[in-house]
């Protein structure tokens, strides 16, 4: 094909110079078909296109070929074939043609299904404190050196567009809460409106338009914070497109390349800084010459008042087993012995779990992420202990059990007596009567004087038990007598000898 430039020397020369087609081609090189062409279609540009591409080795092979695109067309786009590996089953049935056909008809006949007719949208615009938009991703990390994905919590203010990013293990609906009451403390007040997907946290059904059931834990979130749900249509994600593309955006800011992390604490707090270099440092799409950080400093005081955290937990009732343990999030942890075998309701929190029998807790551990494990307090089963104290030695709870160091110490010198572990559990009884740090300080008593036994324990405890003896009176000097009686039982002679 002729170039562009060799067009402009031909026009050159034969409209402005008036030089003869004859002199135009000797000159120039080139022949006088295309001198011709350039003079009269009077274009500075020629372009060749293939009208139909020969494939006669494909032919016969068309529409097996176009089965298996059929079939993978279905599929995820990570589990579709290559065209090299297409090429390689048709070879395997017998083609005997290039592996160029083959790629030509498979990107041909998969473009020409992905073409569809561009949709249009109309410009959202939103008033200060109006509206925020909220939306999950999942990322990866490196945490204590090893490769994790960890879903991250997305919220936008949709008038300043300032952004806010939190991770979790995982995207139930305690995290839900606490990545909403993390978020408003960050933004220092709360918007009127929230725009959501059909989350299943927050949306338990869907009816015709925007009617939607939602859930009544959110709905009690959405109270206490005042705000006003708002659920997209189904798969219409341009409906919250300030959050989505949040999520495209920060991942190449915060999360390429992957951080490297001790803790989702420590990554939090990392987010929350980004969160503010990126305000800082990016305009606002709208006022183009502010950055978003000081359009956010001014939506501030349109947003309502924080009115403190939402206590957003989700409550299961189970029934205890009889070794004391009750199962949440796919982890087992342990409850006081007197809930064994019975209705106790669970209550997840984003950091803790917390067990009521009644109105009583039974139990409150650090919320666990790790699946199949057993989290155990030994405290709580202090009780069956006192009754089979032979389970100390052997019993699960009682492994690698971190006591105070006078404790300690009293058990390891306890061990070398035949009836050590009993001596031991009387002393840990001692406990619920005392509290810990009464009988840490007995034993710490006990072991300076030598005496590492379970009933001298015992002894100092309740002799600190004991009331102090009341001071004695001092009597004061006007009621002290002026003769002082003496004790001299001859007086009595004297009064029988007057009678």
């Amino acid at each position: 094909m002729i170039g562009v430039d060799k067009i402009g020397e031909i026009r050159r020369a034969y409209f402005e110079q008036d030089r003869s087609i004859k002199e135009i081609v000797r000159t120039l090189l080139v022949s006088r078909a295309t001198v011709r062409k350039v003079i009269r279609g009077h274009k500075t540009e020629f372009k060749y296109a293939r009208g139909v591409q020969p494939t006669p080795k494909l032919g016969d092979w068309v529409e097996a070929l176009t089965e298996i695109l059929g079939t993978e067309a279905n599929l995820p786009k990570r589990e579709r074939r290559s065209t090299q590996r297409l090429f390689e089953e048709l070879r395997g049935r017998g083609y005997d043609g290039a592996h160029d056909s083959v790629h030509r008809f498979v990107k041909s006949w998969r473009d020409e299904r992905a073409r569809v007719p561009a949709l249009a949208y109309v410009p959202m615009s939103f008033a200060p404190g109006e509206a925020y938009q909220f939306d999950w991703s999942h990322e990866t990390i490196t945490l204590q050196g090893l490769p994790l994905t960890v879903k991250a919590a997305h919220m936008k203010l949709s008038h300043s567009r300032m952004p806010f990013v939190r991770v979790y293990f995982r995207e139930t609906q305690e995290l839900v809460f606490d990545a909403h009451d993390k978020a408003f403390r960050f933004y220092g007040g709360v918007c009127r409106r929230g725009i959501y997907d059909n989350m299943k946290t927050a949306v338990e059904a869907i009816f015709v338009g925007k009617a939607r059931r939602y859930n009544r834990r959110f709905l009690q979130m959405c109270s206490h914070h005042l705000i006003d749900p708002v659920a997209c249509t189904p798969a219409s994600g341009w409906e919250k497109g300030q959050v989505e593309n949040q999520v495209g955006n920060l991942r190449d800011q915060m999360f390429r390349p992957k951080p490297r992390v001790k803790s989702l604490a420590e990554l939090n707090a990392w987010l929350e800084d980004q969160c503010i270099a990126y305000a800082k440092r990016t305009r606002h799409p709208e006022f183009k010459d502010r950055p978003i950080w000081d359009v956010f400093q001014e939506e501030r005081a349109s947003l309502m008042e924080l009115r403190g955290p939402f206590d957003g937990f989700v409550e299961k009732a189970v029934r205890a087993s009889t070794t004391c343990l009750i199962m949440a999030d796919h982890n087992r942890y342990s409850v006081d012995a007197r809930a064994a075998g019975r209705m106790v309701l669970v209550r997840s929190h984003a950091e803790r779990i917390v067990v009521l029998l009644g109105d009583e807790v039974v139990a409150d551990h650090p919320r666990h992420f790790r699946r199949d494990q057993i989290i155990y307090d030994p405290w709580h089963y202090l009780p069956v202990l006192m009754k089979k104290p032979g389970a100390l030695r052997n019993g699960a709870p009682f492994k690698d059990w971190a006591l105070p160091p006078a404790l300690t110490q009293v058990r390891a010198k306890l061990k070398q007596h035949a009836d050590g572990d009993r001596q031991f559990v009387k002393v840990l009884g001692a406990v619920l009567d005392h509290g810990l740090a009464a009988v840490e300080s007995a034993c710490a008593e006990a072991l300076e004087a030598g005496l590492a036994s379970g009933d001298v324990i015992l002894t100092v405890l309740a002799r600190r038990r004991q009331p102090t003896p009341p001071p004695s009176i001092i009597t004061p000097d006007a009621l002290r007598l002026k003769i002082e009686p003496a004790a001299d039982c001859g007086r009595y002679d004297s009064i029988r000898k007057i009678a």
